[in-house]
């Protein structure tokens, strides 16, 4: 008699889940899946995870979000109790608001701006750098584990409001910023995967998650919202970034398609900037009345003013704000000095200062700068956002082969514009730029904000859950595929010249906005793979030529055109040979996670193959190891 055996079962998915991993903050929103038949009429009910948190000492909170900051504990507070929380004890470190206060006491004890760093290239982001410049004697952490430090906190939390229901087992969607390069996403996920996230979870750009949530509020409305061949800006100035991405609306077989149309490039201005901006003018005040900060008054004065700035900028926010700091001198051990801040002198400070008039053909300003300069994050030397987003329009919006003119519509996202007056400056000077194209191809010129019960705060998590949730039901999805044309770098064949490099050829492997769980073989000559020794891919991408194909060769391009990032390297072996290359074609994939993988195989006169005796090799990205 033969045998039975019972089926196992797959765990049924119960929870869409979406989290915004933000610079200075992180927020959990999820919603039951519901039965296919109710998902295609009913939209879903989404809500935010109540986060617990230290606060203070021994007091936690709940939540709707996660501060992203750490602090790292003194030997003193690592032996008490100080920083339990109900699902672990004796820690050693704390995250969250407690972690951000302390930022303001112990500048060099806290962590913060870790998402920052995480895509800086000039670093090694997987070393514990951070806290930046914090004396060697004091412990550290790399940017990957803060973010897997912020990502164990929410997994913890979920899994301490629902333990019947794993996190591993649900649909997670994570955000990114839409400018993150392939080497930021891939450490992005290694810290996912690290801090409990399902395999199969799925990265989303912030800018498109913020515009999902504004089309869970619309249900269907947005149809008589947008109208074919206008376009969307989404502006989301968060903690650490600006994120700026195009949205254009088309036509499809007579149905209204949302398509993502550029990706601007990773702006290091933001909020941080507004706290630092505010710092300096504050330290004036303190200069006035005879106090000259030093360097770690001055860091924790930074805190400070991102915490004043919060309260005087809120709506019905206080006229008055009070600012102190703890003495360092030998007359002041023990006390502390204190100014009194405007609410009016903070708000014209950055209105002017961040959001300036400006026209259409201003450029950001590259500001003079030293010979040398200290090793840090690379923030803009000109913090005008209206500047940048100005050439951001110029770049895409007025090409022959993407003639969008100037977007009809803004969405507002990130806590930088519950701030009054930032979005009403941006409208008033976006709506006096004159449209460069001709009359019969202009759109409105009024610019006006698409409103809505739309949360600067959460809307990121909302949007990216009701992504999930959308992408289940088969509903309205944003066509957006890879942000940027990818290019690996062929040296040339010729003769050597002493102390001259060969010529490069740039190699299209990916066209933009290349579809996730798709690939494509790139068409090209033979080209010879380095076998038996270390070798590296030089590697670029652009957001501005987003016409080229893979196969497309560049034999010169500018600086403005494409952009070198990290290599691609590996140490490839051939088996059964010792030549030293063996000429190979290329087959570039975007898998359904988002992530950029290029493989190269052996060339059979008909290209890739899967016969057997013919190899192939995935590359992997690099990431800098040298501070």
């Amino acid at each position: 008699m033969a045998s039975l055996k019972r089926k196992t079962m797959e765990p049924k998915l119960k929870y869409t889940i979406g989290i915004d991993l933000g610079t200075t903050n992180s927020v959990l929103a999820y919603c039951e899946q519901g039965e296919p038949n109710d998902r295609a009429n009913q939209p879903p009910e989404i809500r935010l995870l109540k986060i617990p948190q230290l606060v203070a000492a021994n007091t936690v909170e709940y939540r709707s979000s996660l501060a992203s900051f750490s602090y790292i504990a003194s030997e003193a507070e690592s032996g008490s109790n100080a920083f339990d929380l109900p699902w672990s004890e004796n820690r050693s470190f704390a995250t969250g608001e407690l972690a951000r206060t302390r930022g303001a006491e112990a500048p060099d004890r806290t962590v913060g701006a870790s998402k920052s760093w995480l895509c800086h290239n000039k670093v090694d982001r997987r070393a514990p750098i951070l806290p930046w410049n914090a004396p060697e004697q004091l412990a550290k952490i790399s940017p990957v584990a803060a973010a897997q430090q912020y990502l164990e906190h929410l997994v913890a939390a979920w899994h301490h409001e629902f333990p019947d229901s794993p996190i591993a087992n649900q649909q997670v969607v994570l955000t990114v910023p839409a400018s993150f390069d392939p080497v930021a996403r891939e450490l992005t996920r290694e810290a996912a995967l690290a801090a409990g996230l399902p395999a199969d979870f799925v990265l989303l750009e912030e800018p498109q998650a913020a515009l999902y949530a504004w089309l869970a509020t619309q249900g269907d409305d947005w149809r008589k919202i947008l109208t074919v061949g206008q376009s969307v800006l989404v502006c989301d100035v968060g903690g650490g970034t600006t994120d700026l991405t195009l949205i254009a609306v088309d036509d499809e077989d007579g149905e209204l398609v949302l398509r993502r149309a550029a990706v601007g490039d990773h702006l290091l201005v933001g909020g941080d900037n507004m706290d630092l901006a505010a710092a300096h003018a504050v330290a004036e005040k303190f200069a006035a009345k005879g106090t000259q900060l030093d360097p770690w008054q001055s860091i924790s004065l930074w805190h400070s003013c991102r915490a004043a700035k919060e309260k005087l900028l809120t709506p019905n926010g206080p006229e008055t704000h009070s600012i102190s700091i703890l003495g360092r001198g030998s007359k002041l051990i023990g006390g502390t000095v204190s100014v009194d801040v405007q609410r009016k002198e903070i708000a014209n400070l950055l209105l002017d200062g961040f959001f300036p008039k400006c026209n259409l053909d201003d450029r950001p300003q590259r500001l003079p700068q030293s010979g040398f300069q200290e090793i840090g994050l690379p923030y803009e030397s000109d913090p005008g956002i209206t500047r940048h987003i100005a050439a951001f329009l110029n770049q895409h919006c007025f090409k022959d082969d993407n003639r969008l003119g100037l977007p009809q519509h803004v969405l507002f996202n990130g806590g930088v514009f519950k701030a009054n007056g930032f979005q009403d400056r941006m409208l008033s000077v976006m709506s006096e730029w004159s449209d460069p194209l001709p009359a019969s191809d202009r759109q409105n010129p009024n610019v006006v904000s698409l409103t809505g019960s739309h949360d600067l705060d959460f809307a990121v998590a909302r949007g990216s859950c009701f992504y999930g949730w959308n992408k289940q039901s088969g509903g309205l999805r944003i066509r957006g595929g890879s942000a940027y044309s990818y290019y690996i770098g062929i040296e040339t064949a010729g003769l050597a010249i002493p102390g001259a490099p060969r010529p490069l050829k740039a190699l299209c492997v990916v066209p933009f906005g290349m579809e996730e769980g798709t690939q494509a073989e790139v068409p090209s000559g033979e080209i010879g793979l380095v076998v038996g020794q270390p070798v590296s891919f030089r590697f670029f991408r652009s957001n501005s030529r987003q016409s080229d194909q893979p196969g497309l060769v560049l034999e010169r391009w500018t600086e403005e055109e494409l952009l070198e990032t990290d290599p691609l390297t590996a140490t490839l072996t051939m088996e059964g040979s010792e030549e030293a290359y063996v000429p190979v074609k290329f087959d570039s994939r975007i898998t359904e996670l988002g992530m950029f993988e290029l493989w190269c195989g052996q060339f059979a006169g008909d290209g890739i193959t899967d016969l057997p005796e013919l190899q192939k090799w995935k590359l992997e990205f690099n990431v800098r190891e040298d501070s």
